[in-house]
C-alpha cells in the first residue's frame, strides 16, 4: 500500500471553491473529500465547477469537527500561510515547502489527510495543534493568501507526483518505504503529556514541549516500529517513578494502620 490521500477542507464559504477542489482531485488522482462543517450547500456552481470531479463532489463526506475527519489518518498535514524561520522560537508554526511535502510522501505507507481551512480565516490555533506537518506556499508577501481551490492545486500536484509511476526513473532503485500508524502516533503523544505530568515539567509549557515533538516527529515520519520503541523507552523512564510513587503510598498506608 502506498499513500492513500484525503482532501479536508474546513468550514468552506463557498460552494464553488468546493467544486473547483474536487476537479483537482480529479486531475491528480484523489478521490476522498471530506467536508468539516460547510457554510455553503453543495449547488449548481458547485457541480459546474467540479467538471470531471462531479463523482468526487457527490460522495464527499460531511462531518461535524475536524476530529471527526481525522479518524483513521496516520498523518495529519496542515496548511497555513505563516511560517516562522528556523531562528524562530515559535515552532508551532515552522512549515515545509510543497517541494518538501512531495518528497516526504515517496517514502511512505499509510493514510494521509490533507487539511485546509476556510477561505476568510485560515485554520485556527486548536486545528494546527492536531496536525503533524504544516505546509506553507511560497507567495508575494504582499497578497500571499491564495485561494483555496489553487492552493490544493499546488500541493495536489506536489503529492502527484510522489505517488505517479510516471514520474520514477526507471534507472532508480526502489525507494524503501514506511508504513505509518496513526494510532501508535497517538499513543505516544497520550504518554509523554502523562510522563510530563510524572516528572512535575512546568505547567505551562507542557502543550508547548508536546507540540514540538508532533511537529519534529511528523517531519521525520517514524514507522509504526520507531514509534513503538520510543513507546516503550517512555514506558521503562516511567516505571521506576511510579515504583516509588506506589511504594511511598503503601507506606503511607502501614503507617496510618
Amino acid at each position: 500500500m502506498k499513500v492513500e490521500l484525503s482532501v479536508v477542507l474546513i468550514s468552506p464559504k463557498e460552494d464553488g471553491n468546493v467544486g473547483a477542489v474536487a476537479r483537482c482531485m480529479r486531475n491528480f488522482g484523489v478521490s476522498r473529500l471530506l467536508l468539516v462543517a460547510p457554510r455553503a450547500p453543495l449547488g449548481a456552481e458547485a457541480r459546474r465547477r467540479a467538471m470531471g470531479g462531479l463523482e468526487i463532489l457527490r460522495n464527499a463526506e460531511v462531518v461535524p469537527d475536524l476530529a471527526h475527519a481525522l479518524v483513521g489518518h496516520d498523518l495529519i498535514v496542515g496548511t497555513s500561510d505563516v511560517s516562522s524561520s528556523n531562528q524562530n522560537r515559535s515552532y508551532p508554526r515552522r512549515a515545509m515547502t510543497p517541494p518538501e511535502w512531495g518528497s516526504l510522501l515517496t517514502g511512505l505507507e499509510g493514510r494521509v489527510a490533507l487539511v485546509l481551512g476556510p477561505e476568510d480565516n485560515g485554520l485556527s490555533r486548536e486545528e494546527l495543534e492536531l496536525c503533524d506537518i504544516l505546509l506553507s506556499i511560497p507567495a508575494d508577501r504582499g497578497f500571499p493568501t491564495l485561494n483555496l481551490s489553487h492552493a490544493a492545486g499546488v500541493l495536489l500536484y506536489e503529492a502527484y507526483k510522489a505517488r505517479s509511476p510516471a514520474y520514477g526513473s526507471r534507472e532508480q532503485p526502489a525507494v524503501g518505504r514506511v508504513a505509518l500508524n496513526g494510532r501508535e502516533k497517538e499513543i505516544f503523544y497520550e504518554l509523554l503529556a502523562r510522563y510530563l505530568v510524572d516528572i512535575n515539567y512546568p505547567v505551562h509549557k507542557r502543550r508547548g514541549l508536546v507540540l514540538l515533538f508532533r511537529r519534529v516527529l511528523g517531519r521525520a515520519t517514524p514507522s509504526q516500529e520507531e514509534f513503538s520503541m520510543l513507546l516503550g523507552f517512555l514506558k521503562r523512564a516511567m516505571y521506576p517513578r511510579r515504583e516509588k510513587w506506589k511504594g511511598a503510598t503503601q507506606v503511607g498506608s502501614e503507617c496510618e494502620a
